[in-house]
């Protein structure tokens, strides 16, 4: 007699999707890069100039605080008001299940036909939908596309941002701050590719995207935007 345990098929694998990630990645990332690519274009710009080290410390300092203050107030700002147009689509919406359920119903049932389900399939998932209690939720999810991933969280992105921001600033600051005076700029625009490497390829690893791609595009785009305030410093710092 075969054992079952052979003959029976292998566990299937769970599979581990990285969406919920989205909402603090995105502001996760976009906050480090801007911290490392601002406050190190700061610092190289300012000593590209021929200012001494105090004048490039507080001008780095201060570039990391008030980065990451207005990187918080921005996403906070922003994803709020995306969690306003949200919430005023669902108060619509539950205006509109109110006042007009059949209609409402026979939405779901077209939606459900344009997703590939025949007419009386479509018409029992939405007859047998409209019927639970979380009405509204549903609605959310078929007809606004509104999921739980999708939901706009202010204060998770604007703590993530600004954590990060404070974070990336710091590397550039923490290099101009060893290097001998001779090779700052230098000693500051190599680590600041290599932390730059360092966020691409971590952005891309957590969402799930090939790590090279997003590496090299973070890499070239930060040294272009320190080379650009470098040529800005030396340029002032000549005329003025």
């Amino acid at each position: 007699m075969t054992d079952s345990a052979s003959t029976s098929s292998p566990a299937r694998a769970a599979e581990r999707h990285l969406g919920h990630r989205t909402g603090w990645l995105r502001a996760a990332v976009l906050g480090a890069n801007d911290g490392i690519v601002s406050v190190a274009a700061m610092i190289v710009g300012v000593a590209a100039a021929d200012s001494g080290r105090s004048a490039i410390i507080t001008a780095g300092i201060a570039g990391l605080v008030a980065g990451a203050a207005s990187m918080a107030a921005g996403e906070y700002v922003s994803v709020s008001s995306q969690a306003d147009a949200e919430h005023a689509d669902l108060a619509l919406e539950q205006r509109e299940l109110t006042g007009d359920p059949e209609g409402e119903r026979a939405e779901l049932e077209e939606i459900y036909r344009e997703r590939g389900l025949s007419p009386e399939l479509a018409e029992q998932v939405a007859a047998e939908l409209s019927a639970r209690d979380d009405l509204l939720a549903v609605h959310a999810r078929d007809e606004l596309g509104m999921t739980a991933l999708s939901h706009a969280r202010p204060f998770q992105a604007a703590g993530a941002s600004a954590a990060a921001f404070t974070v990336g600033a710091a590397l550039p600051l923490l290099a101009v701050l060893l290097a001998p005076s001779s090779v700052r700029i230098e000693v500051t625009m190599a680590a600041t590719a290599l932390a730059l490497a360092l966020t691409g390829w971590s952005g891309a690893r957590l969402g799930g995207a090939p790590p090279a791609r997003g590496t090299v595009r973070v890499v070239v785009w930060g040294i272009a935007a320190m080379l650009l305030t470098m040529l800005v410093g030396r340029l002032v710092g000549t005329t003025v």
